[in-house]
């Protein structure tokens, strides 16, 4: 249950870094409602899905079964009734410890439920509190809006259909403009979103991140039902902003409500002010979508084979490391070529077999057609199997043998092994001797259990840490290690990558790079089409200098090179980067780019192309307005249209009403504020004739829904 939590918690925290970085400035209000709400979905129900093998990363940390075979000891062996091997990965055993990480684990649940209990209560106490209020108090009916009067000092506010104010605090305009502010409220609902960030926050209370975006959900709500009020007709902006100041009220009002306070009060006026964004901005919310499935192959659970094989590495090969594997038991192997594929079954458990591969020249003298007693020795230990084989196939039943010595070498290395069935898992993957000494001499003086696992079973040598080292990171960890070997990166990528322009790239980009398939001969592609670079400003003021000393001849052309190769540099190495994951991520290609050529755009920047590729505008979308009479539209104005779902045909209906000469920014404008063909028709049989669509967009605006 912890680990869930705390994931919920993690992706949580990612959306609002997400929210607060590219999302929190932009004027899309309603936008961002669905945002936020789709963040609390997001958090707590992608942890709970299993993804396809090919794709998780954590295959590559752990490339286990994850299937627990649990057999019961003989009292011959000496093997331990000891947790199973993964399982010590993620809960080590520290039974030889004082302290007992089972019983702490056990007190942070009964903490965590002693917070939700809490929490859970403060939420049943303020709607009881509410209720009450709502219907002990006198009332004023209004359609289907309750206005509950109340006493003292205390600032407006709305739940549910109730809107609780005290109406002799207020000037009727002030009163007015409060009952509409929360109205507006009521008629979109907005107390669902505070409920559901009570809720969230009942089980996420630890969470600062989840205060923050209860905040930042209530802020937008805000924000979004002030525009709304600005657009009816008779509210002007300064009166309804010095409303704010004479309403708001240091007593806050129960967290459940809709409601005025100081310390909102400041941006809202800021938001009211602020310039409406540009459509065009939209791609950043495509963005999420990576974010999101980069966090669900870094974390989520793989859905697994009953056994699995640990990927090949400079032709060797591996074994799988196994989860519920016993240390006695009985076997089943395939021969295949030069390898040798074993299954150990429990005898406690008819079904759950765990696999694992070895090299055929690793065994002699295999029992052919007749019982025999054969042996595979490593340093670790001895597994000694009996049994026969009937051509390639064979079966019987094996017992591993620890190497006391082993064990004792690894004590000496500060690496905590609690008995045969740890030793066995350093078995499988082949741990030597050697490697933990190996892994000292190269920096990492403190090396534990829990990473020399994935390490050993992906053979990551000291040739492959030196050859990481030497190509620019010096101080790379063990975490990076696992996912650079799992990706097959190598020095050549990695070099491959500087010198496509990322000098100072990090081990983290190095792997969301490769994850996707970014290779030089793509960054190169991606920087060949000079529409990909039209737009860069660092670029333009480069070749600007450029020109500039080049004595004022107007000829940049000799100086195109050095511009490139400045460019390529990084000059804009953050921006670049983004862009060119974005670029793969969308499957921006040069057919895609060529095809906008073809018609005309050839000055297309990288921002452009995102948004052109994220809400599916083609060339022949373009085309229909030229053929329309529409020439010479700008990119911007292609991605409002596409956004707002304008058509040749949606114009046609707008001119047939007597607009001969409506713009595209008129036809944007009304489909931006509903004000359809059916709306101006109304309008006009109830005897608005205007002559102009913006009269029309006014009123509209004023009217609202």
């Amino acid at each position: 249950m912890i680990p869930y939590i705390l994931y919920a918690s993690l992706i949580l925290t990612a959306c609002l870094i997400f929210y607060k970085l590219l999302l929190q400035k932009e004027t899309f209000f309603y936008l961002n409602r669905f945002v936020l709400l789709l963040f609390i979905i997001l958090a707590f129900i992608l942890p709970v899905i299993h993804i396809p093998q090919e794709i998780s990363f954590r295959k590559a940390a752990a490339p286990v079964n994850l299937a627990s075979t649990e057999i019961p000891v003989d009292n011959n062996t000496t093997a331990s009734t000891a947790q199973n091997a993964i399982s010590r990965i993620d809960q080590p055993n520290q039974k030889n410890q004082s302290i007992n990480l089972q019983k702490v684990e056990q007190w942070l649940i009964y903490l965590y439920w002693f917070g939700v209990v809490l929490c859970g209560l403060n939420f049943l106490m303020q709607a009881v509190a509410l209720l009450y209020k709502a219907y002990s108090r006198p009332v004023i009916r209004d359609g289907k809006f309750r206005i509950v009067e109340i006493q003292g000092d205390k600032a407006p506010c709305s739940f549910g259909n109730n809107i609780f104010i005290n109406p002799g605090k207020y000037d009727w305009e002030t009163y007015n403009q409060v009952l509409l502010h929360e109205k507006i409220h009521i008629g979109q609902k907005h107390t669902f979103d505070l409920v559901l960030g009570e809720i969230t926050l009942i089980f996420q209370w630890f969470n600062p991140f989840a205060w923050l975006w209860r905040k930042e959900l209530e802020n937008n709500l805000e924000f979004f039902t002030d525009r709304k009020v600005l657009q009816y007709d008779g509210v002007k902006k300064e009166s309804y902003q010095l409303s704010l100041l004479k309403v708001a009220a240091p007593h806050f009002p129960l967290s459940l409500t809709t409601n005025y306070n100081q310390s909102l009060l400041k941006k809202r006026i800021v938001m009211m002010n602020a310039k409406k964004s540009n459509v065009h901005t939209t791609w950043k919310y495509f963005f999420l979508l990576p974010l999101m499935v980069l966090f669900v192959c870094l974390f989520n659970e793989p859905v697994v084979k009953s056994q699995s094989t640990v990927t090949k590495t400079n032709q060797k090969a591996q074994p799988a490391v196994t989860t519920g594997i016993q240390t006695e038991g009985n076997w089943f192997a395939t021969i295949k070529d030069d390898k040798v594929n074993v299954q150990f079954k429990s005898a406690a458990e008819e079904k759950a077999m765990n696999g694992t591969t070895f090299l055929l020249k690793e065994f002699k003298d295999l029992p052919r057609d007749i019982p025999g007693v054969f042996s595979l020795k490593r340093e670790a230990g001895t597994i000694e199997f009996t049994g026969k084989f009937d051509g390639d196939k064979g079966m019987g039943q094996y017992k591993f043998i620890s190497d006391n010595n082993y064990n004792d070498d690894m004590h000496k290395e500060g690496i905590d092994v609690t008995g045969d069935k740890d030793i066995m898992v350093f078995f499988l993957v082949n741990l030597k001797r050697s490697y933990v000494p190996m892994l000292k001499k190269n920096g990492y003086t403190q090396p534990d259990k829990d990473k020399l696992i994935p390490l050993a079973a992906l053979d990551v040598s000291e040739d492959y840490i030196k050859s990481i080292k030497e190509a620019g990171f010096p101080d790379i960890s063990l975490d990076d290690l696992v996912p650079f070997k799992a990706l097959n990166v190598d020095k050549a990528y990695i070099n491959e990558i500087r010198n496509s322009g990322y000098k100072d790239i990090t081990p983290e980009k190095i792997i969301t790079f490769k994850a996707q398939g970014i290779d030089g001969k793509y960054i190169a592609d991606f920087r060949d089409s000079d529409k990909t670079r039209a737009d860069i400003n660092t670029m333009n003021t480069v070749r600007q200098h450029v020109d500039d000393n080049s004595n004022k001849t107007g000829d940049v052309t000799a100086d195109k090179n050095k511009n490139d190769e400045v460019y390529v540099m990084g000059k804009k190495k953050d921006k670049d980067e983004d862009d060119i994951i974005a670029f793969k991520a969308l499957k921006i290609d040069h057919a895609f780019i060529n095809s906008f050529k073809e018609i005309g755009y050839n000055d297309l920047s990288n921002s452009d192309l995102i948004s052109f590729k994220a809400l599916n505008v083609t060339p022949e979308y373009a085309i229909t307005f030229r053929n329309a009479g529409y020439n010479n539209i700008k990119a911007d104005e292609l991605v409002s249209l596409k956004a707002q779902e304008v058509t040749p045909a949606v114009i046609k209906e707008y001119r047939d009403l007597g607009f001969a000469n409506v713009t595209l920014d008129d036809v944007i404008g009304a489909k931006a504020t509903g004000t359809s063909p059916t709306f101006i028709k109304s309008m006009r049989e109830k005897g608005h004739n205007m002559k102009s669509l913006e009269k029309y967009i006014a009123l509209k605006s004023v009217l609202g829904n």
